[in-house]
């Protein structure tokens, strides 16, 4: 840690998961309350206080009531961000997760429970709400970006900075430019085998067009602003954009009966029960969701 704040590093973020000895048998992620005490404590030793802790709601043996005991326990780390994430069960992609499936794993409402009861503590705590699974401190920069509508987002989660370079090195990491995005090699053997012929070990990639980086410029600001402003948008465009995405706005029309947004002739707002579900939401202006076969994870 001491090497990483002289690198520079300012911010750090630990994934925790649960604190739930039960669940962290079933995950095989044994990691008491007590180290993540003493990682941050290290962290905020060496000047490194900008801290985020990530959670993981639907794991196995999880339930309302344990999840809160958790989070109760993991407010006390006082930490700027709270990242609550759903369990992502995709067995077809990783078939070792197949082993979970005999320790109980929570129904959609379960999870639905767990969330609200996320949102519900974290608001008590003091923390805002930035959407989706997003909380932070009402101090930090991104809930002051998110006021001013400066926010952004990016595939690894909300941010700071329009149109920045993220370089991914490993395995399986994912780097993104403005046009492009590529993935290395998920397997250890193969990504070494590139980088000792002197190769980047990058297994596929993929080019953005233009309408591809609109629907993307639109999704981002709905994540973000939690609405859309078309008139605005159609400047910032360059077209008219009720025009072009009027399949879409009819698409939304079952959310607000729903109770999820609220449309009118200029706008698209998200209620607070939509900012848990945002996903869902902006899956709508996603040209390929419903073209995968099923290949995604759930939303909850």
């Amino acid at each position: 840690m001491e090497a990483f704040r002289r690198l520079g590093v300012n911010r750090a973020s630990i994934g925790v998961q649960d604190v739930n000895p039960k669940v962290q048998i079933a995950i095989h992620r044994i990691q008491p309350s007590e180290t993540n005490i003493q990682a941050i404590k290290w962290l905020r030793d060496v000047g490194i206080t900008n801290l985020n802790v990530d959670l993981i709601y639907g794991l196995p043996m999880q339930t309302v009531e344990s999840f809160s005991r958790t989070l109760e326990e993991v407010l006390q780390y006082d930490a700027d961000r709270f990242a609550v994430f759903s369990y992502a069960h995709v067995p077809w992609s990783k078939p070792a997760q197949k082993i979970l499936e005999n320790s109980g794993i929570p129904t959609a409402d379960e999870k639905m429970d767990m969330l609200k009861t996320s949102l519900n503590q974290f608001v008590e705590a003091g923390y805002s709400h930035i959407g989706m699974d997003h909380f932070t401190k009402p101090t930090d920069t991104l809930a002051r970006a998110q006021k001013s509508k400066t926010l952004q987002r990016n595939f690894q989660g909300y941010s700071l900075h329009k149109d920045a370079q993220i370089c991914g090195f490993g395995i399986s990491a994912i780097s993104q430019s403005r046009k492009r995005y590529r993935q290395n090699f998920k397997d250890l053997e193969t990504y070494y085998e590139f980088l000792d012929a002197g190769k980047c070990p990058v297994e596929r990639g993929y080019l953005m067009s233009k309408e591809d980086r609109t629907r993307r410029t639109v999704i981002m600001r709905l994540m973000c602003d939690m609405g859309l402003d078309f008139e605005q948008l159609s400047q910032e465009l360059g077209f008219d954009f009720k025009k072009h995405f009027h399949k879409e706005l009819q698409k939304l029309q079952p959310l607000e009966k729903d109770g999820l947004v609220s449309l009118t002739e200029t706008t698209l707002k998200v209620s607070t029960l939509g900012r848990l579900l945002i996903r869902n939401i902006a899956t709508v202006f996603d040209a390929y969701f419903d073209k995968t076969g099923g290949g995604f994870s759930k939303a909850v």
